[in-house]
């Protein structure tokens, strides 16, 4: 029998965060202030999840996600989540500028692995929301950190000790069995978040992940690939995997600026995704030259040239000619379009209204089907 591959991503489409509403905020504060039961918690959850599929379903959207209504953090509550990971309180880390974070972090206390996630449970009830109120012509997206995000993001390891090969096979292998578990609960549009590469869009940054690591920034660069592209080594070919890069986004604000010229090889000719989300709504992301290195025709590059973090919505023209320009080095039919992130990374949320935020997935839409017809 032949598998059906979803056509995602499509090309109006977007990161999968959405804003927190406030009887989900109510509950979650009266839940950590001891008021409610986790159960109820869940209730919720679950009301205001089945809300926004069908609010995604009537703007127009064809990628279904959770928002991840469920989550504090886009990244630490799924990494938390794998065996011999743990949060925990730290001291002050937060590196945006102008805006704090919570004091959270992530530690290595054990063997890296995979066996029954929670998240699994959250992508179920997604899927069965998406069949309840879609035509079919929808898919359920659910998101989860990249690999890379544990090597970057730890803050204590106590079981490695510094043995790099064997925290990467560890991790490959758990990231393996993860979309394999995944892929037989009923996921075939996976996401992979992945703000590593970050590290590589100035000098500063580069002299800095060097000295950290003691690593020549090539190899650094080529195992950050490697990584990614052997935990999805084994997907099964009806699932789409793609991969969202941004520069941080958190309250409105960011970590660091730069273009992607370092890395332009490493993600558009040697990485195995079948799609990339690149941020770029503004000229912290560079120009459009790292495009050239595209050559990869079974793989699409969404376009994030309309950005989540402020309501005024870009003028349709300008973003029309922007995607021109990038269809001189990727053919058309290869580019997409979608917010730069998503609109909440956490809880708190970006500095713009609901209302705001689904004016901006429509305006998307709209300038999507204008330049590609039906999504």
């Amino acid at each position: 029998m032949t598998k059906t591959l979803v056509k995602a991503p499509f090309k109006a489409d977007h990161v999968g965060s959405f804003l927190r509403t406030t009887p989900l905020k109510e509950a979650r504060e009266a839940y950590t202030n001891g008021q409610i039961s986790k159960t109820t918690l869940k209730s919720v959850e679950d009301q205001e999840i089945e809300k926004l599929v069908q609010k995604q379903i009537e703007v127009g959207l064809k990628s279904i996600t959770d928002g991840e209504f469920r989550r504090a953090w886009w990244h630490l509550d799924f990494l938390s989540g794998l065996d011999g990971v743990e949060e925990f309180e730290t001291e002050y880390i937060s590196q945006f500028k102008g805006a704090k974070t919570k004091n959270k972090a992530i530690k290595v206390v054990g063997k890296v692995d995979f066996n029954h996630h929670y998240m699994l449970e959250h992508f179920t009830f997604l899927k069965e929301a998406v069949e309840q109120y879609g035509d079919g012509s929808q898919v359920a997206k659910f998101a989860i950190p990249s690999p890379n995000m544990l090597f970057t993001r730890i803050q204590e390891d106590t079981y490695y000790n510094g043995d790099r090969e064997q925290f990467y096979h560890d991790t490959v292998v758990a990231y393996q069995k993860a979309i394999q578990a995944f892929y037989d609960a009923g996921c075939r549009y996976l996401q992979l978040d992945d703000t590593s590469w970050i590290d590589f869009v100035s000098e500063e940054r580069i002299d800095a992940v060097v000295e950290k690591l003691g690593m020549d920034v090539k190899d650094i660069i080529d195992t950050r690939v490697n990584c990614l592209n052997d935990a999805i080594s084994k997907k099964p070919e009806d699932m789409v995997i793609t991969m969202h890069i941004c520069r941080g986004n958190f309250r409105s604000t960011y970590i660091t600026s730069g273009g992607y010229d370092t890395i332009s090889d490493a993600i558009f000719a040697n990485l195995h995704v079948d799609g990339l989300f690149l941020e770029y709504d503004d000229n912290r992301s560079g120009d459009f030259e790292p495009l050239k290195s595209f050559t990869r025709n079974n793989q699409t590059v969404v376009l994030g040239l309309v950005t989540s973090k402020f309501p005024t919505l870009e003028d349709a023209e300008v973003i029309k000619q922007r995607v021109k320009e990038a269809s001189a080095s990727i053919p058309l039919e290869n580019l997409s379009l979608s917010p730069q992130c998503g609109f909440a990374s956490t809880e708190e949320g970006n500095e713009l209204t609901e209302e705001e935020q689904w004016n901006k997935i429509s305006h998307v839409i709209k300038i999507a089907q204008d330049i590609w017809g039906a999504n």
